[in-house]
C-alpha cells in the first residue's frame, strides 16, 4: 500500500514537472532547460538533506551519480519530445516505455509474469498503436522525431529506476543529490559544447551573434520551478521503490501522463482524438495491470 501511495503521488507530481519542462524546453532548448532544472532540484535537495538523515556509503554516491547520468539523457530526450509535442500523446508513450524497461529487467534477472502480466503487455502494444499511429481528423499527429525521442526518454527513465534501486535504504536521499550533481555537470558541459559549436558555425558562415531570445527569462523561471517539482517527485518515487518492488513502483510511477495531459489540455488546449483517448486509457490500464502482475 505504501509503495502504491508514494509511487502514485510521485507520478502526479512528475506529470506536472514534465509539463513545465516541456514549456521550458520550447524557450531554452532541451539541454539548457534540463540543466537548469537539475541544478534547481539539487539546491532543493541540499536544503532538506540535513533534516532527513541517512548514512550513505561511497558506493551509494557512485550509484547515484551513475543513475544521474542515465537520467540526464532520458530527461533531456523527454523535454525535447514534449517541446516538439503534442504533450498529451508523447508523454504516455514515454511512460509506457519507462514502465516496460524495469519489468524487462526483472524478467531477465529471474522474475516471472502470470496471465495479468501477459495481458498487460498485449494491451500496452495496442495502446502504443492507438496513441501514436491512429490520430483522428483535426488531432495533432506526433512526428517520427518526437516518437523516437519519447521512446529514448522512456528507456532512459526506466534504466534510471534500475540503477537507483541499487542504493541502500540507509543512504537516505543522498544518492539523489549525487544524481542531480552528475546531471548538472553533464548537461552544462553539453550546453557549453553546443554553444561553442554554434559560435564556430556562425563565424564560419560570417553571421552575427543572435540577439537574446525574448523567452529566455520566462524559460529559466519555468525550468527552475520544474526542477523543484521534479525533485519532489524523485523523492517520492525513490521512497516508493524502497518500500516495495521495483517493478510495481516503476509502473505506478509511469502513470504521470495523467497530470501532463490534464495540464496540456487546460493550458495549451491540445485536442486528442477519440481513438487516441482510447489508447491513453489502455496505456493506464496496462500500467495498472503491470502493477498487479
Amino acid at each position: 500500500m505504501l509503495t502504491a501511495v508514494l509511487s502514485l503521488g510521485g507520478a502526479l507530481v512528475y506529470g506536472a514537472a514534465d509539463f513545465l519542462g516541456g514549456l521550458a524546453a520550447r524557450r531554452l532548448g532541451a539541454l539548457l532547460a534540463t540543466a537548469i532544472s537539475a541544478v534547481a532540484g539539487l539546491a532543493a535537495l541540499l536544503v532538506v538533506l540535513p533534516f532527513t538523515g541517512g548514512d550513505p556509503a561511497p558506493a551509494d554516491f557512485a550509484i547515484g551519480a551513475a543513475a544521474g547520468l542515465v537520467l540526464a539523457v532520458g530527461i533531456a530526450l523527454l523535454y525535447a519530445s514534449l517541446a516538439i509535442g503534442p504533450m498529451s500523446i508523447l508523454s504516455p508513450l514515454t511512460a509506457l516505455v519507462s514502465a516496460v524497461v524495469p519489468m524487462a529487467w526483472g524478467l531477465a534477472t529471474g522474475d516471472s509474469f502470470g496471465p495479468l502480466g501477459v495481458a498487460a503487455l498485449g494491451i500496452a502494444l495496442v495502446a502504443v498503436v492507438l496513441v501514436g499511429l491512429a490520430p483522428g481528423e483535426g488531432a495533432v499527429r506526433p512526428s517520427l522525431r518526437g516518437i523516437l525521442f519519447g521512446v529514448g526518454a522512456g528507456a532512459g527513465i526506466g534504466a534510471y529506476y534500475i540503477v537507483i534501486d541499487g542504493t541502500a535504504d540507509a543512504s537516505g536521499l543522498w544518492p539523489l543529490a549525487a544524481a542531480r550533481t552528475a546531471m548538472g555537470v553533464l548537461l552544462f558541459a553539453a550546453v557549453g559544447v553546443a554553444a561553442l559549436r554554434a559560435r564556430a558555425a556562425r563565424r564560419a558562415n560570417g553571421s552575427v551573434e543572435p540577439a537574446e531570445r525574448a523567452g529566455l527569462g520566462p524559460g529559466i523561471r519555468l525550468a527552475i520551478v520544474c526542477g523543484l517539482v521534479d525533485a519532489t517527485a524523485n523523492v517520492l518515487l525513490l521512497l516508493g521503490i524502497r518500500a516495495g518492488e521495483l517493478a510495481v513502483a516503476a509502473v505506478l510511477g509511469a502513470m504521470y501522463p495523467a497530470g501532463t495531459i490534464l495540464l496540456a489540455a487546460i493550458v495549451l488546449g491540445e485536442r486528442v482524438a477519440p481513438l487516441q483517448w482510447t489508447g491513453l486509457v489502455l496505456a493506464l490500464v496496462a500500467a495498472g495491470l503491470f502493477a498487479l502482475a
